[in-house]
């Protein structure tokens, strides 16, 4: 499959204008020959979105579920839901049809984050089948928590797409603006579970925070192998191979060898004497 991870600069707050760019993305991807790309967390909005979170609630537009048609969609936005609460999610689009929507999980309220004031949490992982196989989607603070990589990867997953917002802190001396715990995430994620683990950053500045980029492909054995620059709006295409997946799982058959029932038991022993 040839991927495309589309590392773009939202416009807070301004829906339209995010289409705009995301439609000029894709028509790049579609002319370098990509037949899946994926944009970052909350890509239709921008991020520090405050009270302006309940104005940019949408249908998935359109015009990129056209598109689908053309080339497959992943990319974050704001949901109102059926509860008339809104979600911090993610969108599949595939051959015209919105195939699959995550909410996040995993909510931060802590330092610069104050996500859980706005949004409600989204109450599952899940593994869902496409054209280029089985795929499960995280959304950046869901990738902290192990047991959600875990749980997409004993659900079939053979690509975990993570769409991110993460803010460019502390690392310019270094001249890196991904941190050393995102890579650690990428490389553990990818090689404990045998899949890839895509990584879609964004760029630019809101109210002060810069987002560094660096969007990353990380092979199933755990090796980058694409990296998008730093602090620079780009389209990264990259091979990714089923191949590998298989060879992952052979060499190191850590999904073959999982006891899911033990897992299962032992947790539910835990919340038992936690909780009781």
């Amino acid at each position: 499959m040839k991927l495309a991870v589309a590392q773009i600069k939202p416009t807070l707050g301004n829906v339209e204008k995010n289409i705009e760019i995301m439609k000029e993305k894709i028509s790049e991807a579609l002319n370098q020959g990509a037949e899946l790309i994926v944009f970052p967390e909350l890509a239709l909005s921008g991020y520090l979105l405050e009270e302006m979170v309940f104005d940019v609630c949408v249908n998935v537009p359109h015009e990129l579920v056209d598109l689908s048609n053309k080339i497959s969609i992943l990319f974050g936005g704001v949901e109102k839901g059926k509860d008339n609460y809104v979600y911090n999610s993610a969108f599949y689009l595939e051959e015209g049809k919105v195939k699959h929507t995550h909410r996040k999980v995993y909510l931060p309220n802590y330092g610069m984050f104050f996500e859980a004031r706005y949004f409600k949490n989204g109450d599952r992982f899940r593994a869902f089948d496409t054209k280029f196989g089985r795929i499960g989607v995280l959304i950046c603070e869901d990738a902290w928590h192990q047991s959600s990589s875990y749980i997409l990867s004993q659900d079939g997953a053979d690509y975990i797409f993570c769409l991110m917002n993460n803010p460019a802190r502390g690392f310019e001396d270094e001249g890196r603006y991904i941190s050393k715990e995102w890579e650690a995430i990428g490389y553990l994620t990818a090689s404990m579970t045998g899949s890839y683990f895509i990584m879609a950053n964004r760029i630019g500045c809101e109210d002060g925070v810069t987002f560094g980029g660096g969007s990353q492909v990380v092979s199933p054995s755990g090796k980058v192998t694409a990296r998008a620059p730093y602090m620079e709006e780009t389209l990264l295409v990259s091979e990714i191979s089923e191949r590998e997946i298989r060879k992952a799982r052979f060499t190191a058959p850590i999904l073959k060898t999982e006891n899911l029932d033990l897992t299962i038991r032992e947790l539910e022993r835990i919340r038992e004497e936690k909780y009781r």
